[in-house]
């Protein structure tokens, strides 16, 4: 029997699967397209998701091939310089298309052991107390210990868990595609220059190749999500909106996205588990949904590799849905109101402005953009030191940063007594017995995903948790 199976090959499933196989979990990534996606629906990856990259040693890849932005606008489009010495290495926005990050990830996968099976379109499930049969539309079926849906805002896996997916259906489209001008790009520059004054809603952005980035919002919303809109339709909205079709053509995609929102009721049914979209819709506002995916894999990972090798705490998987689940509802909220932001009618022009004067203050424009490159979650692990459930930094240490030590995805015990030990759970936490300015604590135990599960120098309340994230000795 497989251990887990992945349904979606997109960025969600392939980080989850490279994070499975890190503990040797055996894991089959069923993929319903023969082929990638070229769909460039996301442009970047945050702060957060470079760290995540960055703790498993692959961060360089994404590196090289990416262009480092500003974190200038991020919040609605209002003009604002990123605030100064914000906590993080990373305090930019790497532009990626998403097929290069998804193609990135696959690689990923592949070398640490994941099988792929493109074309394998899942169609039916069927769990027990032992596991879960995935039935395939080719007519046969893969029988795994678990199975996590990364399948994509329409998700087949959670409709056919019984899973509900409350929220609001879109009232605005925008449509969005990559393809051809026919003016020079000098023409362009004022027209969208005067349009974006009031519909931020609205941009054509040169990508290469003589190509350009096309968004621009439609006058309805499509009753039917999975037709794509077709090129007149392109030039019908361009003329109505900018007064000009810029002579659009030789699409290489078309696609539309919606403004709604909805969250998976939960997020884990049975032996059935579901992240990334599959668990949650919203509008693309602030760039945060393929980074939100990333991290929810992040997350899910190792909790879900130990409860396959039997060395899960009893509660420990539910803990997925405890913490990821309040994280999402943030960001449904702050993509919600970066929408009504960007309204052209007067309300919602001056509640812009009145926003665009209070982030002139450092303290409301750093929280704004922290929250949308999600360096600033803090986990309730029940405890009143504001260090515990946060994500830590790439510490300083005597030799090289902190993020080089937690390439294995193990948890990290960072003893700056020297007096501590993980005693029975060395063989799944390092000690590291080294001293770093940057960390105002004794010690910190981190978790595999780099969040502070306990901070202190007793090593009797140090047991305790370890014991609780990392179960038996």
């Amino acid at each position: 029997m497989i251990d887990v199976i992945i349904a979606g090959g997109g960025p969600t499933g392939m980080m989850l699967a490279g994070e499975l196989r890190l503990h040797g979990v055996r894991v089959v990534v069923l993929e319903r397209d023969p082929e990638p996606n070229q769909v460039v629906r996301s442009l970047g990856l945050h702060a957060r998701s470079l760290e995540v990259l960055d703790q498993r040693g692959i961060v360089d890849r994404f590196l090289a091939l990416g262009t480092k932005h500003p974190l200038a606008g991020f919040f609605a489009g209002i003009d604002r310089p990123a605030p100064q010495r914000l906590d993080t290495k990373y305090p930019h926005t790497l532009g990626l298309p998403q097929p290069v990050t998804e193609r990135l990830l696959t690689e990923r996968a592949l070398e640490t052991g994941a099988e792929v099976r493109r074309g394998s379109a899942v169609t039916g499930l069927a769990q027990d107390d032992e596991g879960v049969t995935a039935e395939l539309a080719d007519g046969t079926a893969v029988r795994a210990r678990y199975l996590v849906g990364c399948d994509g805002g329409r998700s087949t896996v959670r409709k056919l868990a019984g899973i509900d997916f409350p929220g609001e259906p879109s009232r605005v489209d925008t449509l969005l595609g990559e393809m051809e001008i026919g003016v020079p790009h000098e023409e362009v520059v004022p027209v969208m220059t005067e349009v974006r004054k009031t519909q931020k809603r609205f941009g054509l952005g040169p990508i290469g190749g003589g190509r350009y980035r096309v968004v621009v919002p439609a006058s309805d919303v499509a009753e039917d999500r999975a037709v794509m809109p077709t090129l007149d339709d392109f030039r019908r909205e361009l003329r109505r909106v900018a007064g000009t079709d810029f002579g659009v053509h030789s699409a290489r995609w078309l696609s539309r996205f919606g403004d709604a929102t909805r969250q998976a009721e939960r997020y884990r049914s049975g032996r059935v588990l579901l992240a990334g979209d599959a668990a949650h819709v919203h509008p693309p506002t602030g760039g945060q949904g393929l980074n939100l995916g990333l991290q929810d894999a992040f997350n899910l990972g190792w909790k879900l590799a130990a409860a396959v090798r039997g060395r899960a705490p009893e509660d420990l998987l539910d803990t997925y849905q405890a913490e990821r689940h309040p994280v999402a509802a943030e960001v449904l909220d702050n993509t919600r109101a970066q929408i009504e932001l960007m309204k052209v009618e007067p309300g919602p022009r001056s509640v812009r402005r009145l926003l665009t004067e209070l982030v002139r203050f450092e303290e409301v424009n750093r929280y704004l953009v922290e929250k949308i490159i999600a360096i600033s979650i803090r986990y309730d692990f029940g405890s009143s030191d504001d260090l515990v459930g946060r994500r830590i930094g790439d510490l300083a240490l005597r030799r090289g940063g902190l993020y080089d030590r937690m390439h294995a995805g193990r948890g990290v015990l960072l003893d700056q007594t020297g007096r501590l030990s993980p005693g029975g759970f060395s063989d799944r936490v390092d000690h590291l017995a080294e001293v770093s300015e940057e960390l105002d604590a004794p010690a910190v135990l981190l978790r595999p995903d780099g969040h502070v599960a306990w901070a202190g120098e007793d090593q009797r309340s140090l047991d305790g948790q370890l014991a609780r994230w990392f179960g038996a000795a």
